[in-house]
């Protein structure tokens, strides 16, 4: 059912995986850490007959394999407006989970026009309240850890299974589970080394996220934005409204995606399709 290519943007191949008919309009899937393009995968099935759905692996993960020099959330967002270009995509809905998230935001204050909507799911963003709070929660050691030069790709190179698999586990919701083979693909994408440090530097740049992001908080958005959480995160998520108004999104709503954690695309897919599918709808309506 689905097509794979690469789209060369600025000299670097990345890897694109496209269904549906072109002269539909178009979801772009951006994926987060520590998965790849396959964390779309099943909605991507419910929606391809209705849309042309597409989804990339971000560059230097997974089939992508160069790496990008900056992993701010802006540069990766050159890269997606690139493959927009390239393959000439009209009425884009822009879907980006966790660090695919922060691009789509980065995308929607860089390119405002460029979007027809977007869909923000499962993130904080770097800079945009609540995200003082969140990255001082002691539960969300990572970012630190990953932030770490090179100790993390030490301590981690060959044992990627059982690391990433501590939080397939954690932050998935109640008695979810992903799959052992899923977790294997999710593994190879980050098997090579700049591989996995790609994922890590997804954390490194967020000090250069905020910088950007406080940088453009005065840019004005009215494209329709779409912000989803899983029931199974327990996120006060009128806080991250109020960030995202304070910070020019003019057009945001939010919904909670039912029985799910952080991974809602991966457990909930039926749920994440009907709610692009009626985010679309509702837009169209307007």
């Amino acid at each position: 059912m689905f097509t794979h290519r690469e789209v060369i943007v600025k000299e670097v191949p990345i890897h694109v995986v496209e269904a549906g008919s072109i002269s539909k309009p178009t979801v772009f899937f951006i994926h987060g850490w520590p998965t790849c393009w396959l964390e779309f995968e099943g909605v991507m099935n419910r929606l391809a007959e209705e849309y042309h759905v597409i989804a990339i692996d971000i560059p230097g993960i997974g089939d992508s394999v160069i790496p990008l020099q900056s992993y701010s959330k802006r540069n990766i967002a050159e890269y997606v407006r690139g493959i927009v270009d390239y393959m000439n995509l009209r009425d884009v809905t822009l879907v980006g989970c966790d660090a695919g998230g922060q691009v789509t935001y980065a995308f929607l204050k860089s390119f405002p026009d460029k979007l027809a909507r977007a869909v923000i799911m499962n993130v904080a963003i770097p800079g945009v309240d609540p995200w003082n709070e969140v990255k001082s929660n002691p539960y969300i050691w990572h970012f630190a850890f990953h932030n770490v030069p090179e100790l993390p790709e030490i301590l981690i190179s060959g044992k990627e299974l059982p690391y990433f698999s501590f939080f397939y586990d954690v932050l998935a919701g109640k008695g979810k589970r992903m799959s052992d083979a899923r977790r294997k693909s999710y593994v190879e994408a980050y098997s090579r080394l700049d591989a996995l440090k790609a994922g890590f530097d997804l954390y490194r740049s967020f000090l250069e996220d905020e910088k950007d992001n406080a940088a453009s908080k005065n840019v004005m958005v009215s494209t329709p934005v779409l912000y989803l959480r899983g029931s199974d995160e327990y996120t006060n998520i009128e806080k991250y409204l109020a960030g995202f108004r304070e910070n020019g999104l003019l057009n945001i709503n939010a919904k909670i995606i039912e029985n799910c954690g952080h991974f809602s695309a991966e457990e909930q897919p039926e749920q994440i399709a009907i709610a692009i599918r009626d985010f679309i709808h509702n837009t169209l309506l307007r």
